[in-house]
C-alpha cells in the first residue's frame, strides 16, 4: 500500500501502536526509577492512591489533547494547536516554551543521567572529555536515525520501550509475591500541603505524552490514531506506575527512606540478588536513552512547523528530498541538546521546565475550548462531558502553578518576556 503524504511533504507512517508506545516511552523515563521512594517517603502507603488522583488530572488534559489533536492534523503538536486557536503570537510563545524550556533543557538533563548511571558501573564516563565524546556519539546516532526516516525513528522507539518495560514488568511479576500487606496499611491521611507537593512531583512524572504528538503531521488517520493512542498509552503508564509503587512500598516498607536514590534497584536486589541492582542501573540508562530519542524524533517538528509559519529561520522548514523528514530541524535540535549537555548550563535553567509544561498544557486546554466553537469539516473526536474535563484540567494546573516558588515564577516570567521581545523584533525586521 502506498504511503500517504501530507501537504507538508511528510509521510503518514505512524499508527495507534506506534503513538501509544511512543507515549509510554516518553512518560516512563528516568523519574520512575526514583519516584516510588519520593512518593513513599512523603505519603507512606497512601502514595498508591495519589497516582489515581494525579491520573484523573492528567486524563482531563489528555482528553483535551485527544480532541484538539484529532482536529488539527498538521505537524507541531502543542504549538500547532495553540497557533490554530489564538494566532501566531501565542503560538510563538508556546513553541519557545516547549522547544527550549521543556525540550532542550529536559533532554540535556536526561542525557547527563545516562552518563551518571553508566559511571557507577564504568567510572570512565566521569571523565569530562570522554563524557563529551559519549554525548556526541549518542546524540549523533539518534539524529542520524531520525533523519533517515520517521518510520525508522518510531521503530527504534518501539524497541527501546519494550527493552525498558521488561525489567519493570519483571519487578511487578516476581515482586508482588513478596509484598507484605502490613506495609500497605495507612493510619492517617497526609496533610494537604504534603499532598500538593507530592502531586506536583507526580504530575511531572506523568508529563511527556505531548512530546509524541509533535509528529502529528505523520500520523495515519489522525482522527482515530490520536485519541486511541493517547488512551492506550495513558492507561498503560498509570497501571505500570501504580503497580511499581505498590510493590516497592510493599517490599521495602519503612526502609524505603534508606533507598531514596534507587528504590527500584533495591527491590530488584531483594528479589534476585546483587545482579538485580546492576540490571536496573542499565535499564535506567536505556530508559533515559529512549526518552531522548523520542524527544529528538518529535520536538524538531515544532521547529519545522514554526519555520513554515515564518517564526523560525526558513532552513528549518526544509524536507529531505530522499527521506521526507525535516532533517535540518532535527540536526539543529540535536546540536543544541549536545551543547547544553556538555556545558552544564542547563542546570541553572532547568527550573523553567516545570512551569513551562504547565503553561503549555493550560494553553492547549484553552485552545480546545475555543476550537469547539468552530465547525469542523469532518467528524472528529470530542471529549465527553462538555466543559467538565477542560475545567478539571484548568483547575489542576492553576493549583499546581500556585505551588511554584517565587523564583520559579519570576524566571518563567522573564523568559516569556524575552520571547515576546524576540517576536516583536522579528516582526519589525520582516516589515
Amino acid at each position: 500500500m502506498a504511503i500517504e503524504k501530507t501537504g507538508e511533504g511528510l509521510n503518514r507512517v505512524i499508527g495507534v501502536p506506534g503513538l501509544a508506545l511512543s507515549i509510554v516511552n516518553g512518560v516512563i523515563g528516568s523519574g520512575i526509577f526514583a519516584l516510588p521512594a519520593i512518593v513513599g517517603i512523603a505519603m507512606g502507603a497512601f502514595g498508591v492512591f495519589s497516582y489515581i488522583f494525579c491520573s484523573i488530572m492528567l486524563a482531563a488534559i489528555m482528553l483535551c489533547y485527544a480532541e484538539v489533536g484529532s482536529r488539527i492534523t498538521s505537524s507541531g503538536g502543542s504549538y500547532a494547536y495553540v497557533e490554530a486557536a489564538f494566532g501566531n503570537f501565542a503560538g510563538f510563545i508556546i513553541n519557545w516554551l516547549y522547544f527550549f524550556g521543556w525540550g532542550i533543557l529536559g533532554s540535556a538533563a536526561v542525557t547527563n543521567i545516562i552518563a551518571d548511571s553508566l559511571a557507577v558501573l564504568f567510572p570512565v564516563f566521569s571523565h569530562p572529555v570522554l563524557r563529551g565524546f559519549f554525548f556526541f556519539v549518542l546524540i549523533g546516532f539518534i539524529v542520524m536515525l531520525n533523519v533517515r526516516g520517521t518510520k525508522q525513528g518510531i521503530g527504534f522507539v518501539k524497541g527501546i520501550t519494550v527493552i525498558k518495560l521488561l525489567p519493570l514488568l519483571g519487578i511487578i511479576i516476581f515482586g508482588i509475591g513478596q509484598v507484605k500487606t502490613a506495609n500497605l496499611q495507612w493510619e492517617h491521611l497526609p496533610s494537604l500541603k504534603t499532598f500538593g507537593d507530592t502531586a506536583l512531583v507526580l504530575f511531572f512524572a506523568f508529563a511527556g505524552f505531548e512530546t509524541s504528538l509533535g509528529v502529528s503531521g505523520e500520523f495515519k488517520n489522525p482522527k482515530r490514531t490520536v485519541p486511541l493512542g493517547i488512551l492506550l498509552g495513558g492507561i498503560t503508564v498509570l497501571i505500570v506506575y501504580m503497580l511499581l509503587q505498590m510493590v516497592t512500598q510493599g517490599i521495602l516498607g519503612a526502609e524505603i527512606a534508606s533507598y531514596k536514590d534507587a528504590p527500584l534497584a533495591a527491590v530488584a536486589e531483594k528479589i534476585i540478588g546483587p545482579v538485580g541492582a546492576t540490571i536496573l542501573l542499565i535499564t535506567a540508562a536505556i530508559s533515559c536513552f529512549g526518552s531522548v530519542s523520542a524527544d529528538i524524533m518529535a520536538t524538531p517538528r515544532s521547529l519545522f512547523a514554526g519555520a513554515n509559519d515564518n517564526m523560525f529561520p526558513g532552513f528549518l522548514g526544509k524536507v529531505h528530498p530522499k527521506f521526507a523528514t525535516p532533517h535540518l530541524a532535527i540536526i539543529t535540535y540535536g546540536t543544541l541538546i549536545f551543547i547544553f549537555s556538555v556545558s552544564g548550563g542547563f542546570k541553572q535553567l532547568a527550573i523553567l521546565a516545570s512551569a513551562a509544561i504547565l503553561l503549555i498544557y493550560l494553553a492547549v486546554i484553552l485552545a480546545t475550548v475555543k476550537l469547539r466553537k468552530q465547525a469542523s469539516p469532518e467528524k472528529t473526536f470530542r471529549a465527553p462531558g462538555g466543559l467538565i474535563f477542560p475545567f478539571i484540567g484548568i483547575a489542576s494546573i492553576i493549583w499546581l502553578l500556585s505551588s511554584l516558588s517565587k523564583w520559579e515564577i519570576l524566571s518563567t516570567g522573564i523568559f516569556i518576556a524575552a520571547v515576546c521581545v524576540i517576536y516583536f523584533v522579528m516582526k519589525r525586521f520582516k516589515k
